[in-house]
């Protein structure tokens, strides 16, 4: 073993209640350690490295050579230490399946809203929205389980426009595919988002006897979702919105209900706006999307509003903790996705399972990356009739995934984030092969807020991740 030098882009040290904490940069995995690694690890930072035949001579404790040695190697083993050349952090990502687990049906261009900031490229007023057909929806279906007959499970998304606005179809598409997979042996899942103008009791009553996973887009109280979700007429919707929603929240039983909050510019009152969704009107959670890539720039948030909206973001995951640490889960989408990304150990080469677990198909069956590149001059990839574009979708993928030179190397939080969504990318700097730079510091320092969160909820009440924070994945 020769001289021993640190990788320092692989740890990133962190102190939690007084305690060290490591963030294992490649695995995103978290080590408490003790004193002798952190002895060797420093002593392997200097300039001149380490000289493990000078050991154990020059530490600070009484150790013996064989356990010196036997934690060198450990520290090797998570490339944290290295005997030869550093290598540069250079990810390289060989596509080989594409291992279908989600579908994305977008059913009807048309859509009764007219929201001022709807990234949509393909929506079209009520009257000329272009409709999905059975056929289509069926041979979106059957190309998922060609390209993943491993799968267990499968699940079907329904998008739109607004896709309760295609409800006839929805319903011929729930029927068929329970049968078909359902006869597989496998297991279906169906997932929506819904303005909910058009739900009704009835709606919902089926919605919840085929377990569907509902999202509601609600920006807040009445001020606020007002300021740009508004009807094709120009008029507010929330009044409306907020009396659809009273018995889907008070009735419905088989999955959680969430909300779906965007920010624009001039809106970034989190705490607030979590208030009203989930402690006044009932949601079980509520998720934040700020809005810095929208086509009309007034509408993205500025630079100092964003900073609000993570300062808000980390005040109401303060308050998330706190409930945590009583076993209580406050309904924060943000910040309990990020501890499961921490809990689960997820190491992401590339940022989503677009292309990969997950394909978009338009009403014509024309296959897209996700749903948010429908209508986009993006390429598409393949079509529901002659299958996926594997050569297209493997080119982009792995081309994507390597970012070698572009600024994440070094980064720490590079394979959690894994340069940031490609269509924020593509609306942003007209390529979603470019990292989502404008939010690179943030999101690092919202990750070591998650971190120092995490092992505080680890520290004291282990069970809350065992329990509520479980349940809301398996749910």
């Amino acid at each position: 073993m020769g001289i021993l030098q640190a990788i320092p882009q692989n740890l990133h040290r962190v102190e939690v209640e007084g305690e060290p904490l490591w963030f294992h940069i490649p695995t995103t995995s978290l080590f408490a350690p003790d004193a002798l690694s952190e002895e060797l690890l420093s002593l392997a930072d200097r300039a001149e490295g380490l000289d493990p035949g000078a050991l154990p001579g020059h530490l600070s404790q009484d150790i013996g050579h064989e356990d010196v040695r036997a934690r060198l190697e450990q520290l090797k083993a998570l490339k944290l230490i290295t005997d030869g050349a550093v290598q540069a952090y250079n990810p390289t990502v060989e596509v080989e399946q594409f291992p279908l687990s989600t579908v994305v049906l977008n059913v009807n261009t048309g859509c009764n809203l007219s929201c001022s900031y709807c990234y949509k490229e393909d929506l079209d007023n009520p009257r000329d929205g272009k409709k999905m057909d059975l056929a289509t929806a069926q041979s979106s279906i059957e190309l998922m389980l060609r390209e993943a007959p491993q799968r267990d499970r499968y699940n079907i998304v329904f998008f739109g426009g607004e896709p309760l606005s295609n409800m006839p179809l929805i319903r011929e598409v729930v029927e068929w595919a329970e049968q078909r997979i359902h006869g597989l042996g496998k297991a279906v899942d169906f997932t929506l988002t819904t303005n909910a103008t058009l739900l009704t009791e009835e709606k919902i009553a089926f919605f919840d006897a085929h377990r569907f996973g509902l999202t509601i887009s609600m920006d807040g109280p009445k001020a606020i979702h007002d300021k740009n979700r508004i009807a094709v007429n120009g008029q507010g919707t929330y009044d409306l919105v907020a009396r659809r929603i009273k018995p889907l929240l008070a009735n419905y039983r088989s999955r959680p209900v969430g909300a779906r909050v965007t920010l624009t510019r001039g809106v970034t009152d989190v705490i607030g706006i979590h208030d009203h969704l989930v402690n006044e009107l009932g949601f079980a959670e509520a998720g934040f999307a700020p809005v810095t890539s929208g086509d009309m720039a007034a509408y993205n948030l500025t630079s100092e509003e964003l900073q609000t909206v993570f300062d808000g973001m980390v005040a109401l995951g303060e308050r998330a903790v706190a409930a945590a640490l009583e076993g209580r889960d406050i309904g924060f989408g943000n910040f309990n996705q990020l501890l499961t990304d921490l809990w689960e150990g997820r190491s992401k080469a590339v940022p989503c399972g677009a292309g990969l677990g997950l394909v978009s198909v338009d009403h014509a069956g024309d296959v897209h990356l996700c749903h948010r590149f429908t209508g986009s001059d993006m390429p598409t990839f393949g079509n529901v009739d002659d299958g996926l574009d594997h050569d297209g979708l493997k080119q982009f993928v792995e081309a994507r995934a390597d970012r070698s030179e572009r600024g994440c190397a070094d980064c720490r939080i590079r394979n959690l984030c894994s340069g940031g969504c490609y269509h924020e990318s593509y609306a942003r700097y007209g390529d979603p092969m470019t990292p989502t730079y404008h939010y690179c510091d943030l999101m690092r320092d919202w990750v070591d807020f998650g971190i120092q969160a995490y092992a505080r909820i680890l520290r004291h009440n282990p069970a809350f991740l065992d329990g509520p924070l479980a349940g809301r994945q398996s749910a």
